[in-house]
């Protein structure tokens, strides 16, 4: 199953490890890797990459960061291919990627002597960003007709659990997932209250919103790393917002 139907595919520039992430997904079909164990190998890609910044091997640094995206790509497509939609991986997923970017973000602050509460204010744009682009992609894919709805548009409780998965479990991972992520949603949704009411998400402006997803973002900071130019990482993430009013403003023209 595609996450979109294929009138409603746009290009999305935070998902170029998308055809890696097809072959990976396929090598691991018939295999007893499951899509948790490709999300905790993100996980410590992740993490690879925060070691090498500090042993300022920013090449290296550069190169995990992206595998990291390729990997956040390969376990949902693992996911489809072998047809076992997970709760828990879900939610694994989105709580790796902000706990990784907390601590990414911490990092390069620390290393580049920002004050605090420029790293802070980083870390809090970033993830507007983010859920700016997740807000009206998961939107399409639950108006689109055969898409992935495993993300829903309101995460306001727990989901019953798949076949094969544990509800207490599910639960846990929801309750998490929830304290780390629902300042944001609730932030981002009250902005646009009525985006779930459209259906009007052309692929030129989906395609604009994507310069917010993880992927695009960590392809930013790899950038910079191979440039030499980690201090301009923090402050960048904080200018970057700028777009984020405009979107919306844009999302709202689109009757």
């Amino acid at each position: 199953m595609s996450k979109l139907a294929p009138e409603d595919k746009f290009i999305d520039f935070s998902d170029y490890g998308r055809p890696i992430a097809k072959k990976i997904a396929a090598v691991l079909k018939n295999t007893k890797a499951t899509p948790i164990h490709v999300t905790l190998a993100f996980g410590v890609s992740g993490l690879l990459a925060i070691y090498c910044i500090f042993e300022e091997s920013y090449l290296a640094a550069g190169f995990f960061l992206i595998l990291k995206s390729i990997l956040d790509a390969a376990d949902g497509e693992l996911s489809r291919q072998k047809n076992t939609p997970s709760y828990v991986g879900r939610y694994l997923d989105s709580i790796f990627d902000i706990l990784l970017n907390f601590v990414l973000l911490f990092s390069v602050g620390y290393l580049t002597n920002a004050p605090l509460w420029i790293m802070f204010a980083a870390f809090v744009c970033v993830q507007l960003q983010g859920t700016l682009y997740n807000y009206y992609y998961v939107i399409l894919r639950n108006i689109t007709i055969g898409g992935d709805n495993t993300s829903k548009i309101f995460e306001q409780k727990s989901p019953t659990a798949f076949s094969g998965e544990n509800q207490k479990t599910v639960n846990i991972m929801f309750m998490i997932f929830n304290l780390l992520y629902g300042f944001f949603d609730r932030f981002v949704q009250a902005l646009d209250a009525n985006a779930h009411r459209s259906k009007n998400y052309p692929n030129w402006f989906m395609s604009l919103v994507s310069v917010y997803g993880l992927g695009f973002q960590l392809l930013i900071v790899a950038l910079f790393l191979s440039l030499g130019k980690m201090t301009f990482i923090v402050p960048f993430f904080i200018g970057y917002t700028v777009l984020f009013p405009i979107m919306i403003i844009i999302r709202k023209s689109l009757k």
